[in-house]
């Protein structure tokens, strides 16, 4: 398969994993959260009764957890193509 068809293949398949990874992060980072802080709701940026310390915390990790499992669908993504097509997207 030629380079510009693979990276063609690839698209539409990122696209759909990075949906899914998106969603599989909310639910994993709200399933932390709730263990972590023992609060049901994470602190939004403009919550006006959080402290900046539960903020900014929250923000890291949902960061932290958003990039984990990205890289994890992403490089499983890639496997996958490859073993379909025999050649790594690029």
């Amino acid at each position: 398969m030629s380079k510009g068809i693979n990276k063609a293949v690839y698209r539409p398949v990122g696209v759909l994993l990075g949906f899914a990874a998106g969603a599989v992060a909310g639910v994993v980072f709200r399933q932390v959260w709730k263990l972590t802080a023992g609060d049901g709701e994470a602190p939004s940026a403009t919550d006006e009764d959080r402290g900046w310390g539960e903020v900014l915390a929250a923000a890291a990790l949902q960061g932290a957890i958003f990039s984990v499992v990205r890289a994890a669908v992403d490089r499983g993504g890639a496997v996958g193509v490859r073993r379909l097509t025999g050649r790594w997207p690029d």
